[in-house]
């Protein structure tokens, strides 16, 4: 039965109905539809809509359902709900019965949706980011590899002056950069929940709408229903980060595709990522390279899509936006698979350096080199250009490059020309002279490296870099951020309550007010929710200490996000190794975290432990993460 059937005396055409469900497309947004059910039922408990007892029924019934129905879209499909929403109600209904009809009170699908699609983007875009930072990897490892592989650099696609390859990937490490900048940027706008908006002019029972929104993980509500309804530019924003990184990955592709081919010859592509002819037992086709270009089309289709589509519309909610899901997830899933295929190219991609150093050193690419030595000479620069101009038609002339002109033949052109010109029109002399900030000389490359933080005896700890470069976007979404002198109470509360359940070590309030800079606070825009402190014993050493999260706001990432602040602050101190004891081992593993030997510990970590009143049977156990291996 449709939600919305009361007001009709007629049932709809079938053909309507196929036409207007979108169930089929929406049937991905379960696991946010019931994170979002569930909000609204303990939102509504709280204003006395609900008893405490219905809601905690409610919530096991929705979890029940996504427990049976999660990865598994065609049995949702197969319901003949109109959307996601109706299917939902239908099976809270069937397992509560009119209980189940009362979750609806004072929500819209309007604002429903909205939220569903923004939960949605939080967090496929976090693993999108996490692709990114996969790729830039990938882009560094290939870089360490290939560092001083030569081959020739383009303009117009004519040989212009030899490069390095890993000149060329940190061209491309750079896109990618501004890539995952431009997507945390977008994933900042997104965070603020509109639930609470209603149907367009906000609900009529009296929600704490910031509290609902940081119970789903938003940093803060809308300020307006009409516009919290109604707004799509996340989904615009996400096509717009897709489409400017799919096009980063499709002029990649197609340098890749040219250096691949017949003609050029400079990289061998790996036999995984290439395929064959069905009629030319020869021939090897960068396939994966062709689909990467060829996939971005797609993309730009989608935002052009979404934009059309909301360019006319009046506030606020009309059926054209049931129009922006299938591009999104489209887009979503083109990037994240063409992110995962261009990272595993260059997993195993190979420079022909013979070839690319030989193509290199043809095209008179050491004709700039010789317009610059010139110049040294005393030769005003166009004169100079002129001259090697002419140089150059007679190097064509005489089917000779310049190096291999006699120092006489040279003096023709210019009689400033000495024997000491051969030592500039060497590759390795053209390469050398590059050596400033954004050069291609070697030296630039590896300290370009240098500064990526990720030398290759690094390039193991991708993975761990990946999260730790999430984690800080995380934490800030979820709002931690240094503690100040007015948070001593709160964190002196949450400290003696974790205390007294023989959690952590007891923290005074003069200790934590001595102390107040080693501490960060995680917020929700109420008041302080939890805490952490990171103590720094010496050189390269520091401990995680005092962490604890209000019993209430426990489960909603705020301990993660307090520990991958103290991660990343740590880092920034370029500290080595962070020490943590803890009775909670398997939180700390997930964070990546590894046990390691008590014993191990320096003297003055375990002089602490005098003031646990647990110290002669010890359960804690030591674990450590290495921030700077």
């Amino acid at each position: 039965m449709a939600l919305w059937g009361g007001r009709f005396s007629e049932a709809s055409s079938d053909l309507f109905k196929q036409f207007n469900d979108s169930l089929v497309v929406d049937c991905r947004l379960l696991k946010q539809d019931i994170e979002g059910s569930i909000a609204w039922a303990h939102a509504l408990a709280k204003v006395d809509v609900l008893s405490p007892e219905e809601a905690q029924r409610l919530q096991v019934a929705l979890l029940e359902v996504l427990a049976e129905f999660d990865g598994q879209p065609q049995l949702v499909v197969a319901s003949g709900a109109e959307d996601i929403h109706s299917f939902v109600e239908q099976q809270l209904i069937l397992k509560v019965g009119d209980l189940g009809k009362k979750l609806h009170t004072g929500r819209s699908r309007n604002d429903q949706v909205a939220t569903d699609l923004k939960l949605w983007c939080k967090q496929e875009g976090e693993a999108v980011l996490a692709l990114l930072i996969k790729m830039q990897q990938s882009l560094i490892h290939l870089a360490e590899r290939e560092s001083d592989a030569v081959i020739p650099g383009y303009t117009h696609l004519q040989r212009a002056q030899p490069i390095t390859f890993g000149h060329w990937c940190l061209a491309y490490l750079e896109m990618l950069e501004r890539d995952v900048t431009r997507l945390q940027d977008g994933l900042t706008r997104l965070d603020v929940c509109p639930l609470g908006s209603g149907a367009l002019a906000g609900t009529a029972y009296p929600i704490d709408r910031h509290e609902l929104a940081v119970s789903l993980g938003f940093k803060t509500a809308t300020m307006n229903s009409l516009d919290g309804v109604s707004d799509r530019d996340h989904v615009i924003e996400l096509c717009n980060s897709a489409a400017i990184s799919m096009m980063h990955l499709s002029r990649m592709a197609e340098d890749l595709i040219f250096f691949n081919s017949g003609e050029a010859g400079f990289i061998e592509l790996a036999d995984q990522v290439t395929s064959g002819s069905s009629l030319m037992p020869q021939k090897k086709n960068p396939d994966a390279l062709e689909l990467i270009r060829g996939k971005t089309g797609r993309v730009y289709g989608a935002l052009m899509g979404i934009l059309t589509t909301m360019k006319g519309l009046p506030m606020a909610y009309n059926k054209d936006m049931q129009e922006d899901k299938e591009g999104l997830f489209d887009v979503v899933d083109t990037w994240q698979i063409c992110l995962k295929m261009a990272t595993l190219v260059m997993k195993d991609l190979k420079v022909n350096r013979a070839r690319a150093l030989s193509a290199a050193q043809q095209g008179y690419a050491n004709a700039t080199e010789l317009a610059d030595y010139l110049v040294s000479k005393g030769i005003p620069f166009r004169e100079a250009h002129h001259i090697v101009g002419e140089a150059v038609v007679g190097a064509i002339a005489a089917n000779k490059a310049l190096e291999d002109f006699t120092l006489e033949e040279l003096q023709g052109f210019s009689n400033i020309i000495q024997s000491d010109v051969y030592q500039h029109l060497t590759i390795e002399s053209i390469l050398d002279k590059r050596d400033v900030l954004g050069g291609t000389s070697i030296k630039q490359v590896k300290e370009a490296l240098v500064r990526q933080d990720k030398p290759i005896e690094q390039v193991q700890h991708s993975l761990d870099k990946t999260q730790l470069r999430l984690n800080a976007h995380k934490a800030e979404m979820l709002n931690v951020r240094p503690a100040r002198l007015s948070d001593v109470n709160d964190i002196t509360r949450i400290v003696s309550h974790w205390t007294d359940l023989g959690e952590t070590l007891p923290r005074s309030r003069d200790d934590v007010l001595r102390d107040i800079l080693d501490f960060a606070v995680a917020d929700n825009g109420n008041k302080v929710v939890g805490c952490a402190s990171l103590y720094i014993y010496g050189t390269g050493l520091a401990e995680l200490r005092s962490v604890g999260i209000d019993e209430e706001h426990q489960g909603r990432g705020q301990g993660k996000a307090l520990v991958d602040y103290m991660l990343n602050k740590a880092r920034e101190l370029e500290l080595n190794r962070l020490i943590v004891l803890t009775r909670a081992p398997e939180f700390f593993a997930k964070m990546g975290f590894v046990d390691t030997d008590k014993d191990s510990l320096p003297e003055k970590v375990m002089k602490d432990c005098e003031l646990c009143p647990r110290q002669d049977a010890c359960d804690e156990i030591a674990m450590e993460f290495i921030v700077n291996p």
